[in-house]
C-alpha cells in the first residue's frame, strides 16, 4: 500500500483527498504546515508527497528545496491555485516530479500519481504469462498460443492495469482511470463492455472467466 504524506493547510481539500486516496488503495498521512512538512518528509518513509504551495510557516516551494538538499528524493507533486508558468517551471528546477494547478479532479490526481510512482519505481513488465496467452508489455503485444491477438489500445491498456495490480479488485472508476484517462466521463456499461470483449479474446470460455473475475458490487479482480 503507496504511503502518502499530504500537505495542505485548507482542512476541506485535505480531508477530501484523504478520502478519496484511501478509498484507492492509499496510505495516508494529513499535515496543515511547512515546518511539520519538512520534519515528517525528512522521517517517515513515503512512497509520495503531495505538497501545497501556499502553507504556514514556510511555503511549498522552501519545503520542497530543503527536502532535496536534505537528500530525500521522496517523489512530490506541488498542488497550487497559481497557474503562472515561470513558478511551475520554478517548482520543477528545484526538484517537484509533477505540478499540478487547483480545480483539479480527484482522478486526474490519481492519474499523476500513478504515473510519478511508475517513473519512480523504473517500472517494467517486460513480459507475462497467464494461460495460453503472453503479453509483451514492451511492444505492446498480446499472443495466445504463440499467435499475436487483436487488441485494441484501450483493450491493452485494461489488460495491463489487471496485470499491474493482479490479485486485488479494481472498481470501475480506477479502470476508467488506467484505460482512458482521467478527465473522460466514461458510463460503467462502457466499462463492463469492453471487459466483456477482452474476456472473448483471451478466455477460454468468456462466460465463465478463469482471469478477469466479477466481485460483485465492486468491480473485476484479474487472477493469473
Amino acid at each position: 500500500m503507496p504511503k502518502i504524506l499530504i500537505v495542505e493547510d485548507d482542512r476541506d481539500i485535505a480531508l477530501g483527498l484523504e478520502e478519496d486516496l484511501s478509498r484507492h488503495g492509499f496510505q495516508v498521512e494529513l499535515v496543515g504546515d511547512g515546518e511539520k512538512a519538512l520534519c515528517r518528509g525528512r522521517e517517515g518513509h513515503w512512497d509520495l508527497i503531495i505538497l501545497d504551495l501556499m502553507l504556514p510557516q514556510k511555503d511549498g516551494f522552501d519545503v520542497c528545496k530543503e527536502l532535496r538538499l536534505s537528500g530525500i528524493n521522496t517523489p512530490i507533486i506541488m498542488l497550487t491555485a497559481k497557474t503562472h508558468e515561470a513558478e511551475k517551471i520554478f517548482g520543477l528546477e528545484i526538484g517537484a516530479d509533477d505540478y499540478i494547478t487547483k480545480p483539479f479532479s480527484p482522478r486526474e490526481l490519481r492519474a499523476r500519481i500513478q504515473a510519478v510512482l511508475r517513473r519512480a519505481s523504473g517500472e517494467s513488465l517486460g513480459t507475462f504469462e497467464f494461460g495460453d496467452c503472453e503479453i509483451d508489455f514492451d511492444r505492446g503485444e498480446v499472443r495466445r498460443r504463440g499467435k499475436p491477438v487483436d487488441l485494441s489500445a484501450l483493450e491493452f491498456r485494461l489488460l495491463a492495469a489487471f496485470v499491474r495490480r493482479r490479485g486485488r479488485v479494481l472498481n470501475r472508476d480506477q479502470l476508467i482511470d488506467a484505460a482512458w484517462g482521467p478527465v473522460t466521463i466514461v458510463s460503467e456499461r462502457v466499462v463492463d463492455t469492453h471487459i466483456l470483449n477482452l474476456r472473448k479474446k483471451i478466455e477460454s470460455i468468456p462466460a465463465k472467466p478463469r482471469f478477469i473475475k466479477s466481485v460483485r458490487g465492486m468491480g473485476y479482480r484479474f487472477e493469473g
